[in-house]
């Protein structure tokens, strides 16, 4: 029987799943930080304890980095090098020592001074991806701090011996994804899954346990108040939910699930090799949205029929140059290498809004040292092709890279964010200059590569006849159009119930995208969240989507869901649906639908 204090947490989960073991507990991460003045002798000493502090957590990262396996997700990477390079940034590495010199303050007292202010720069941004990033310098600042006060990096403290068979449960305010990797690559720790009081779905932390797949709930406040070290925790990420010390039947009915959930996901295994079919035998493609080149064998091992979505932006973002050519060449060609000739869809530079350059990377594209002029809806800003348009060497650089991959593989190219018939026209443009460049060099390119668009605002969904006049294929980014769509930004929590995908007007829009494309012969893709949700697989089917493109893991889902399905019941489900107006009658549609499917619906043997 499970002892202590019983009760129960929300917050949000991530890495979907349920996870069971033994809480440990870390200490919260603020930091009581000596304040006091000092000599202008000691002045040099001061920015000397500093350096060495800074020296030493770089150390830390860099071992850490070292002994990251070759099969990690590649996030792992990136949030070290970003963390890595947080500490090389001027406003951190540099600004402190100017305080110790002007305000003759120690060392602890200046880095604190100066972390307030850029969190205060970060806080003050509307988008919540972005406002998430202030907790990455907190973190970054606290293992420096902790350097100064021990002369060394910060060590988290070891969790009591577990008994065999036992997994552990990381207990937090909030959690660094160095700490979170400390323990995941030690061979005497079996981790499970964490829990922590601050944080959101967008927090590094968060993305981090996604790819390496630990469940996870955040934002669970008053977890240090309920749990004690010890405890017996379940974390059921599905339900956004945290059990602490469970009854027997409680823990029973855990163990059931997360066993039929292991069980089911062994099940999806053997469909990797099947073809995506409906039960009346429609073939459907189902391709993986990816967004750096190893993802693409998750892709592979994952039995998609391609890659429908390469966010080629993630190449530029968390760096202070900007890929070369060759290296975006090498990168592009990697993918098309390794997909053996499945088609591998390229998106454009979608940076912009949400997604920002470094300061250096600007700086390199002749833009002003540090953050250009705010704008006042950074969404509807310069984005995606406006951006690339707005620096054409940029643009340039980056096609004439996807045009020499496709003398490897079946690459198309696919234009972001399109709203005027012109911005094709441009686009189309620049391609044609990119090809004429690789003539003169002599560089071998495929010139049959296919050009198309994204389809993410009402005004492209409007023009679908215009567009398909001129592109080759079109892709639905579902996340931007309901956004735009509703005037809705999801990040924000006073409004965010008010985004719904399955508003009339999204839907609509969405049918008749792909009804246009069909007409003229025009193959359409949906590439955005909506894609990998099995409660929108039968309308999207009966609205004539055959082209799905998700998140590898997504994959198999969805595929056993197609199996399922017909396609003459989609289209009569999807015909109801666009004649509703009441999103809560549609979404109640919808789920009588998904468990009215008979489960012994399976794949063909």
């Amino acid at each position: 029987m499970a002892e202590g204090r019983k009760g129960s947490l929300t917050g949000s989960g991530v890495a979907r799943g349920i996870a069971i073991g033994r809480a440990h507990l870390l200490a919260r991460s603020e930091l009581d930080v000596r304040q006091f003045n000092i000599e202008r002798r000691d002045v040099v000493h001061e920015i000397g304890r500093l350096t060495t502090g800074f020296n030493a957590v770089r150390a830390e990262l860099d071992q850490l980095k070292s002994h990251i396996s070759a099969e990690a997700p590649s996030e792992v990477r990136a949030f070290l090098d970003l963390h890595r390079m947080i500490l090389d940034d001027a406003l951190l590495a540099e600004a402190p020592r100017d305080l110790i010199r002007t305000r003759l303050i120690n060392a602890e007292w200046a880095l604190t001074i100066q972390l307030e202010e850029v969190c205060r720069q970060f806080e003050a941004i509307d988008d919540e991806y972005l406002r998430e990033r202030s907790t990455d310098v907190r973190q970054v600042v606290e293992r420096v701090l902790a350097a100064l006060a021990e002369g060394r990096p910060t060590r988290m403290t070891l969790p009591r011996k577990l008994a065999a068979g036992e997994r552990l449960v990381l207990v937090a305010q909030d959690l660094a994804p160095a700490d979170m990797l400390h323990l995941k690559e030690r061979a005497d720790i079996d981790l499970a899954g964490f829990v922590t009081e601050l944080g959101g779905p967008t927090s590094h932390t968060a993305i981090l346990a996604r790819s390496l797949g630990l469940p996870a709930v955040v934002g669970a406040s008053g977890a240090h108040a309920l749990i004690e070290e010890g405890d017996l925790v379940v974390i059921d990420a599905d339900a956004d939910l945290v059990v602490v010390n469970p009854s027997e039947e409680e823990i029973a009915a855990f163990h059931r699930r997360a066993r039929e959930q292991s069980e089911h996901r062994a099940q999806l295994r053997k469909l990797r090799g099947r073809l995506s079919r409906t039960s009346d035998g429609m073939a459907v493609e189902l391709l993986a949205n990816i967004e750096l080149p190893k993802d693409a064998r998750d892709a592979l091992e994952a039995g998609a029929d391609g890659i429908g979505l390469f966010r080629s932006e993630f190449l530029f973002m968390d760096r202070n140059e900007l890929p070369s050519e060759e290296e975006q060449y090498e990168a592009y060609a990697k993918v098309a290498r390794v997909m053996k000739g499945k088609p591998v869809v390229i998106r454009t530079l979608d940076i912009g809004a949400d997604k920002v350059l470094t300061a250096a990377a600007r700086e390199g594209l002749g833009m002003a040292r540090g953050a250009p002029r705010p704008e006042s809806n950074p969404a509807l800003g310069l984005r995606a092709i406006r951006y690339c348009l707005a620096y054409p060497e940029l643009f340039l650089t980056q096609l004439r890279a996807i045009l020499r991959a496709s003398e490897v593989g079946t690459v198309r190219i696919l234009v972001p964010m399109l709203a005027h018939a012109h911005e094709i026209e441009q686009a189309l443009a620049f391609v044609a200059k990119a090809k004429e460049q690789l003539r003169e060099r002599k560089q071998k390119y495929d010139g049959r590569v296919q050009i198309g668009g994204m389809i993410e605002v009402p005004a492209a969904a409007l023009s679908v006849p215009q567009f398909v006049e001129r592109l080759k294929f079109l892709s639905i980014g579902t996340n931007d159009l309901i956004q735009y769509t509703l005037a809705i930004d999801r990040s924000d929590a006073s409004v965010a119930h008010l985004y719904d995908h399955l508003h009339p007007a999204v839907l609509h829009l969405i049918a008749q995208t792909i009804k246009g494309g069909a007409r003229a012969g025009v193959p359409v893709s949906v590439c955005g969240e909506l894609a990998g949700e099995l409660e929108m697989t039968e309308l999207l089917l009966g609205m004539g989507l055959r082209q799905f493109s998700m998140h590898p893991s997504q994959i198999l889902q969805i595929k056993e869901r197609l199996f399922e399905l017909s396609t003459k019941d989609a289209v009569r489900v999807a015909g109801r649906v666009l004649r509703e107006s009441d999103p809560a009658r549609i979404r109640a549609a919808l789920e009588h639908r998904k468990a009215a499917v008979p489960a012994a619906a399976r794949a063909p043997a």
